[in-house]
């Protein structure tokens, strides 16, 4: 036996039970707005209500970031990130609203070119509905098809033109509400605008709004909220009755009636065409 080793006896620690932390956690349905095709984006979690900390509370202000991709089951798309930001609780769903868009670094890598001018800028905007946001906006210099030279620089006076042109049109184009704005980046129609206006100074290839970033957003309306989660209407036309045995019935009875009346104009039509044939002959013996 050591020197200084006790004799005691010790026991032996169990070891800790392995619990799982998620089987604690409160699930909730993460729903987007109706401006994409998907109405749930996944599932997020959180600690259940305790003491004077409700669960909701802690969900309001989570922001998600989701490709359009996985929004609208599109992968043409799936570049366009855009974020969305939880506003509201209701039972088991988290209703989000827009919170910003950007570009995935692999698109906006591509979009780069050797040898020509960068034209990059970006503007604040207040839209329609209380929102005050940040574009970012990027072009570079198109090559000509008849060019001899290996580069296609633009000169810094024209450069700035260009800029003075591209923020006219983004301020003009976002004179509408956020959802109204984020549909037209959707469909790329400002780039689409910038490229044929900006011809007319100098002509840009690979326009993009690579950024939209929320700098300052209005307190939440319930109301206009749930207004971004009600279905449109859908144009329908006028209702047709079905057929019955006594609807059947009638649309016989009308057609007999119509034959009947056609024969009844025969008959008198005839009559009076053998009254003046007959007036005829008489005239003739006569004279």
């Amino acid at each position: 036996m050591a020197i200084g080793k006790s004799k005691k006896t010790f026991k032996k620690k169990g070891r800790k039970k392995v619990v799982d932390t998620l089987s604690k956690k409160q699930w909730f349905h993460v729903r987007c707005p109706n401006l994409f095709k998907r109405g749930t984006i996944g599932r997020t979690c959180v600690n259940p209500t305790a003491g004077g900390k409700n669960s909701a509370d802690s969900l309001k202000g989570r922001v998600y970031e989701v490709s359009l991709g996985d929004l609208n089951g599109e992968e043409t798309k799936s570049y366009m990130m855009f974020k969305l930001k939880c506003e509201e609780v209701q039972g088991s769903n988290c209703l989000t609203n827009l919170f910003g868009m950007r570009l995935t670094r692999d698109k906006l890598c591509s979009l780069i070119r050797k040898w020509r001018t960068l034209v990059e800028t970006h503007v604040n905007v207040k839209t329609t509905d209380g929102y005050t946001i940040r574009i970012f906006c990027i072009g570079f210099s198109q090559r000509n098809k008849k060019q001899i030279g290996k580069t296609t620089y633009i000169q810094t006076s024209v450069v700035k033109r260009l800029r003075k042109k591209i923020v006219e049109i983004l301020i003009n184009e976002s004179r509408c509400s956020l959802p109204e704005l984020m549909t037209k980046v959707i469909s790329e129609t400002i780039p689409e605008k910038i490229r044929k206006t900006s011809c007319r100074i100098y002509p840009l290839t690979n326009v993009a709004i690579h950024k939209i970033k929320v700098l300052k957003a209005p307190k939440v309306d319930l109301g206009k909220l749930m207004d971004l989660y009600r279905k449109k209407k859908e144009e329908v036309g006028e209702t047709i009755p079905r057929e019955t045995e006594e609807t059947t019935q009638d649309s016989e009875n009308k057609v007999e009636v119509l034959d009947e009346k056609t024969d009844t104009n025969q008959n008198n039509q005839e009559t009076t065409q053998t009254n003046e044939n007959d007036n005829d002959n008489q005239e003739k013996k006569d004279d």
